[in-house]
């Protein structure tokens, strides 16, 4: 079977990729594992940003994919004395239903004619002459093989980047994520014995102990639901997250008597985007590109602009019969443009909070050293200036406290650094074996100013 455009998973970057290259009239399929009723179904935060809609230009649906509003988020000290509230509109916006949320977003990919082969696992990817030029696969209900070849094939396929792994080393796409840069996550959604008070905010809560290089959420969904879970770094010996969750988040008042609705685990990939995203006849999106936020986890917003771009980029490819890596490039571009430099810039971000004690965090956001606006400057990807003021040195007590602060100092400088160099990203794959032994210099000096 022939195609312009295989897309290989129908998640939230598969679907708006699918959408986007159909309604330009390319003949497009969406290969799917899961069975088309449970497309959209995934252990995630269920938080989307209502700009990422607007940005996108998409109509809010309205038939029970969003659960209820959100006005932004609190973040919580580990010792639970200081709060940070950041409200901001790109931290406001929805949590979903987050399998109406999938289907509608199936709806518009097929809507607009892309052909679904759902329950088909993606076996590998085909290759001629240097270009990949389709799949096979396997019907998982009959066992039976089918080849699909197409003139570009999109991996959407998610953490387990299907079609990524298999690509060959002269595409200079990433095959492997170190451990490191992957949350492992648990998490639930629950129904409580009754409404709590104010439930209009995300809340996040930082805890060394009980999160190692990650944190608690607990995010309320209206109706006395509420999706709580947690993430740990995966470096080390680090804890089971399950476990966590029972020992240290299930005992707390909130959950007394509440009734579990549904459980799951999976893995985040936090750090910054894959450093090129296509080669000849393929584009890398949404986790399978590690596009997610390294700060909050959040992913689905991003997986929606990688897709939609993706789209784009295909149908003018196709319109000069060219789907050569250079002929893709421009995919690389407009992400590293619209939200990879930022993601680039919170990567050395979360270096510094995958060290930090508690004691210096509690310390931190008490005595402002990093302020509510610094947060909402740093998740925005803007540049902030440490609240570093002669009374706050005269607050700290000890070396330890100013090697924190001399920490802070250089996290700065080096995310700074870092968007200055992403702002430079190569025009062209011919600038890119440059700028990529530049990109690995800065993070190897943030690794060793920070993480050693």
């Amino acid at each position: 079977m022939k195609f312009d455009v295989i897309v290989v998973g129908a998640g939230t970057a598969g679907c708006l990729a699918a959408k986007t290259a159909a309604e330009a009239g390319l003949k497009v399929c969406l290969v799917e594992r899961k069975n088309q009723k449970d497309i959209g179904e995934k252990v995630c935060g269920d938080a989307l940003g209502e700009h990422h809609l607007k940005t996108l230009g998409l109509k809010k649906p309205n038939h029970g994919e969003l659960e209820t509003k959100i006005e932004g988020v609190k973040i919580y000290s580990p010792d639970l004395e200081t709060v940070f509230t950041v409200k901001h509109e790109d931290f406001s916006g929805y949590l979903l239903n987050r399998r109406l949320f999938g289907q509608w977003l199936l709806r518009m990919a097929l809507d607009e004619g892309a052909v679904l082969f759902d329950s088909t696992q993606c076996l590998e990817p085909l290759f001629e002459k240097n270009f990949v030029t389709g799949i096979s696969a396997k019907n998982m209900k009959t066992g039976e093989k089918i080849q699909l070849n197409g003139k570009v094939v999109v991996d959407a396929s998610g953490f387990l980047a299907v079609v990524r792994l298999k690509l060959p080393k002269v595409m200079k796409i990433e095959n492997e994520i170190s451990n490191e840069d992957v949350e492992a996550c648990y998490r639930e959604i629950r129904q409580l014995k009754q409404e709590t008070g104010s439930t209009d905010y995300c809340e996040i809560y930082l805890n060394q102990k009980v999160t190692p290089g990650g944190y608690t959420w607990i995010f309320y969904k209206g109706g006395a639901k509420v999706n709580a879970g947690l993430g740990v770094c995966m470096q080390d010996n680090f804890p089971n997250p399950k476990n966590q969750f029972y020992t240290h988040i299930l005992t707390k008042p909130l959950f007394e008597g509440s009734l579990l609705l549904n459980a799951g685990a999976w893995y985040d990939p936090t750090r910054r985007p894959l450093d090129n995203m296509v080669g000849n006849g393929v584009l890398i999106t949404g986790d399978a590109a590690c596009l997610v936020n390294p700060i909050h986890g959040g992913g689905i917003g991003p997986s929606m602009l990688s897709g939609h771009l993706a789209g784009k980029t295909i149908v003018e490819a196709l319109e000069k019969g060219d789907v050569s890596q250079e002929s893709l490039w421009p995919y690389n571009l407009k992400y590293m443009e619209s939200y990879g430099t930022k993601q680039a810039g919170l990567d050395v971000f979360r270096f510094l909070l995958l060290k930090c004690s508690d004691e210096d965090l509690n310390y931190g956001m008490k005595y402002e050293l990093l302020t509510e606006e610094d947060v909402l400057k740093a998740g925005l990807g803007e540049k902030f200036h440490l609240n570093i003021t002669e009374t706050a040195k005269r607050v700290f007590k000890g070396l330890r406290r100013i090697q924190f602060l001399n920490k802070l100092r250089v996290t700065v400088n080096l995310m700074n650094k870092v968007k200055a160099h992403y702002k430079n990203y190569p025009k062209t794959p011919e600038g890119f074996e440059r700028w990529q032994k530049e990109t690995e210099a800065l993070f190897k000096e943030a690794r060793s100013k920070l993480l050693e």
